[in-house]
């Protein structure tokens, strides 16, 4: 079948044919293949690049710096650190840009991000860091991206629902359990294999632009065999974005606590944020040291009985809650 490819690539691969250094040429390399078309008559030729590519980039890794030095090394801020993760052209680094202040390369083209972006999604007052990866891909996956995904305290996996949502989703399930990661809902693998690492995870099902997408998601849903926690949002509409900034709250499975200086109001635009089921013991360790060690007494407005209730060091927390610590 001919290729019948555009004269902008045979530009592009005369630049990738001149680059000298690895750096550039994987630039010029994603460049060219920006510029084929898909049909099936150049998926040997894409599939061959992408091989290609995928070599660079391994060579190009081995040059790099020490660990300490790793893009993948992301400083934790805010109330928790959540991966977006996927297949190439879900709309990933597009949602970060629409949850966030960051500005990441967005395009239809695949593999446009090589390294981790980070950016800061306000949800109420509460600030929560997202990274967006380089898409999960067979043919060359970075070791610190898996880590990265390890340590996060939730991932993001984002499939597209005009484009095999089901099909992406068990394929990045397989890959990330051939790696020896697994969502929680297969905690029973642990048995198995006690060196899998379990991870909290949220599907994004992308492109629900709108009611007339919804057919779409409901036939996703009915061909799903496992119960996964899953929103469907449209990064270029908006829909449901605000919602999927409340799930992903949620399934962080975090509380805001307030506190209440004696005498005083609380400043209820700056919470403390704790694991569900903390008591006020953890609050007063998070407050301050002093508080920790010399805790007289504690009030709390919320999970108590009734408000202002005097409660022990072991009472357990609820969202929302007023504390009033006393030393």
């Amino acid at each position: 079948m001919p290729t019948n490819l555009p004269p902008e690539y045979f530009e592009a691969e005369t630049r990738y044919r001149a680059a000298q250094s690895t750096a550039d040429k994987i630039t010029r390399l994603e460049e060219l293949m920006g510029t084929i078309p898909k049909h099936k008559g150049t998926d040997k030729l894409r599939a061959g690049l992408r091989r290609r590519l995928s070599k660079l980039k391994a060579t190009d890794a081995k040059k790099r710096p020490s660990r300490q030095e790793s893009a993948y090394h992301i400083d934790r801020e805010g109330a928790g650190q959540v991966t977006i993760a996927g297949p190439p052209n879900t709309g990933k680094s597009a949602l970060l840009a629409a949850l966030t202040n960051a500005t990441p390369d967005v395009s239809e083209a695949p593999f446009t991000t090589w390294e981790p972006t980070p950016g800061m999604m306000v949800w109420e007052n509460v600030q929560i860091q997202l990274i967006d990866t380089p898409p999960l891909n067979r043919d060359f996956v970075e070791p610190q991206l898996l880590d990265l995904i390890r340590r996060s305290d939730l991932l993001l996996l984002v499939v597209d629902l005009q484009t095999d949502p089901l099909g992406q989703l068990e394929d990045s399930i397989a890959f990330l359990r051939e790696h020896r990661i697994a969502p929680q809902e297969h905690a029973e693998q642990k048995a198995e294999d006690p060196g899998l690492t379990l991870v909290r995870l949220l599907v994004v099902v992308n492109k629900n632009d709108d009611q007339a997408s919804d057919e779409l998601l409901d036939l996703f849903l009915e061909l799903l065999e496992d119960e996964w926690p899953l929103a469907a949002v449209s990064v270029r509409t908006g829909r449901n974005l605000e919602r999927l900034k409340q799930t992903v709250f949620d399934q962080l499975e975090i509380i805001r606590v307030y506190a209440r200086p004696p005498g005083k109001k609380p400043d209820l635009d700056m919470p403390f944020v704790l694991p569900k089921g903390s008591t006020v013991d953890d609050l007063a360790g998070k407050v301050h040291k002093d508080f920790l060690e010399n805790l007289k007494a504690a009030r709390v407005w919320g999970s108590g009985s009734f408000d202002g209730q005097m409660v022990g060091r072991d009472h357990v927390l609820a969202e929302g809650d007023v504390v009033e610590l006393r030393i």
